[in-house]
C-alpha cells in the first residue's frame, strides 16, 4: 500500500466515519468524526471499509468521496505542533542544550 498523505488520510477517515451529509460540517465536527473513525478502525481499517464500499456501491462511493473531498478542501490546514521534550532521552533536535541521561543504577563507577 502507498503512504498516504495527511490530506488523504482525512479524506479515508472521514470517509469511513459515521458522518452524514445532514450532520455539522463544522472544523471541530470533522475533526471528531475523523477521531473516531481512526481510534475505531485505524487508518488501514478505515482505507479497507473504504474499499469495500467502492467494490459495493461505487457511484455512492464516489459521490461520498467528492462531497468529503470538498469538505476537506475547505476546512483551514490543521496547526503543526512539535511534541515538547520534558526531560527524556534523547532530546528533540534543536529544542535546547543536550545533557546526557543519568547512569543506570546513580553515579558511575571508575574503572
Amino acid at each position: 500500500m502507498t503512504r498516504l498523505n495527511m490530506n488523504d488520510a482525512r479524506c479515508v477517515a472521514l470517509f469511513a466515519s459515521a458522518l452524514q451529509r445532514s450532520d455539522a460540517s463544522a472544523g471541530e465536527a470533522l475533526a471528531e468524526s475523523i477521531r473516531q473513525a481512526v481510534r475505531r478502525f485505524g487508518i488501514a481499517g478505515c482505507a479497507s471499509r473504504m474499499a469495500q464500499e467502492f467494490g459495493d456501491h461505487p457511484e455512492a462511493a464516489a459521490s461520498r468521496m467528492r462531497w468529503i473531498r470538498q469538505l476537506i478542501t475547505d476546512l483551514p490546514a490543521p496547526a503543526v505542533t512539535r511534541p515538547v521534550n520534558r526531560g527524556g532521552w534523547p532530546p528533540i533536535r534543536g529544542s535546547g542544550p543536550r545533557t546526557t541521561p543519568p547512569a543506570a543504577g546513580g553515579a558511575r563507577r571508575a574503572a
